[in-house]
């Protein structure tokens, strides 16, 4: 049985043009988020499944979380599924490099990471064999002694000055032809280290830092590049600057907020950063039923991030400590425990109410992914878009091949 292929050529805009109606269209349903308002403005658009969503427990919700397309619930969930799971549908690329790598490589980089740069490494098919790899934000750049094991020059980018050190050091130690620079990617700078023989690589570069490398990349004529994007509310500006014509075209305007909700799905935390999480969670949500109280205003009020020692604090204490950082009034003694457990309750409620949004979570990375495939396009190349990986070892599992 032949694989279906990765989309490319005309695939790209009449995906993103379907992702783009569909977004568009049940955008009352994505962008509210349940974690700041006690109601949702669709819920009375919707009442059956909101009414089934709120009598399901925090479990319920949490095994369901990462395949919210399986959920049996009320209208119109059923046909948002189906209609989701057939826009978000993108084949794996295929493997074209399969080699033996000396162990000696991986050494200091964690089981799952070098299983993602593998991954990554296995899926770059060029017509021509990369002169020179440009590892961009390469950390301490396992990802380009990977791609360079077999001699090919390398170039590690990366503004960490600690990184870069030791990066150099383990290159050196493995006798690589390869040059560790610290550089600010964002900088007017940065194109300097850009040569046209280059071929970019970025494994989970966020937000604009692989933006301004596909930027520099086409204008200085690199023959070939690949990107697996991350983190896409990594921006300097409030919203989203599309790319491409197409997205530039689009009624679709997109704040930071919004551009969060792709990296909402979980897959690698732990049973205890889980259990931290929630009680961090369930804890805030307990305190916005009280400074609504305190305040008489019927809104969110967003909290800074705390230090894990506050989860130790008795919660009255919490409570207190969160309203004098917050300058609230003191509040008055009350049964904590009571507040407290209605948190908790709320935390269910809110876990569930995200449930439609998250049938929405990979259309939105698509069309954000569409947007670069056809930006690159614009620019002369040809792209494929597929993923490289299963999506339990990353969420991101997606990548851009670009070839002129």
């Amino acid at each position: 049985m032949i694989s279906p292929p990765p989309l490319q050529g005309p695939q790209l805009r009449e995906r993103f043009d379907a992702l783009d109606s569909f977004l568009l269209q049940h955008q009352y349903l994505w962008r509210p988020a349940p974690f700041t308002e006690l109601e949702l403005p669709w819920e009375t658009r919707h009442p059956e499944l909101a009414r089934w969503l709120r009598a399901r427990s925090l479990e319920e919700a949490d095994a369901i979380h990462n395949h919210p397309e399986r959920l049996p619930a009320p209208a119109p969930y059923p046909q948002l599924a189906e209609r989701s799971a057939s826009l978000s549908e993108v084949v794996p690329l295929p493997v074209a490099r399969s080699e033996s790598i000396p162990t000696a490589f991986t050494l200091d980089v964690p089981g799952r990471k070098w299983e993602q740069i593998e991954a990554f490494a296995s899926r770059l098919a060029f017509r021509q064999p990369p002169a020179h790899w440009l590892d961009w934000c390469s950390g301490k750049g396992h990802l380009g002694r990977r791609l360079a094991h077999d001699g090919t020059p390398l170039t590690c980018i990366e503004l960490d000055p600690q990184l870069v050190e030791s990066g150099q050091a383990l290159s050196l130690r493995l006798g690589l032809d390869a040059r560790h620079r610290q550089q600010d990617a964002l900088a007017d700078d940065a194109i300097a280290q850009i040569r046209p023989e280059h071929t970019p690589v970025a494994l989970h570069a966020c937000g604009d830092l692989h933006v301004r490398l596909m930027q520099l990349a086409s204008t200085l004529g690199c023959r070939q590049l690949a990107v697996a994007p991350c983190c896409y509310n990594r921006i300097q500006v409030p919203h989203y600057q599309p790319l491409s014509a197409a997205a530039g075209g689009s009624a679709l305007r997109l704040s930071q907020a919004d551009l969060r909700l792709p990296l909402s799905e979980t897959v690698t935390a732990g049973a205890r950063v889980r259990r931290q999480r929630d009680q961090s969670m369930a804890r805030r949500l307990a305190f916005d039923l009280l400074q609504r109280e305190l305040t008489g205003e019927d809104r969110y009020l967003p909290v800074p991030s705390l230090a894990s020692s506050w989860l130790d604090k008795p919660f009255a204490r919490y409570c207190r400590d969160l309203c004098a950082l917050r300058q609230l009034p003191a509040p008055a003694e009350r049964d904590w425990q009571a507040l407290e457990t209605a948190g908790w309750h709320r935390l269910a409620q809110v876990r569930n109410l995200e449930l439609p949004r998250s049938l929405f979570r990979r259309p939105l990375e698509l069309w954000l992914l569409l947007d670069r495939a056809l930006f690159l396009e614009e620019q002369g190349y040809q792209v494929r878009l597929g993923s490289f990986c299963d999506v339990r070892l990353t969420p991101r599992n997606i990548l851009l091949l670009a070839e002129r």
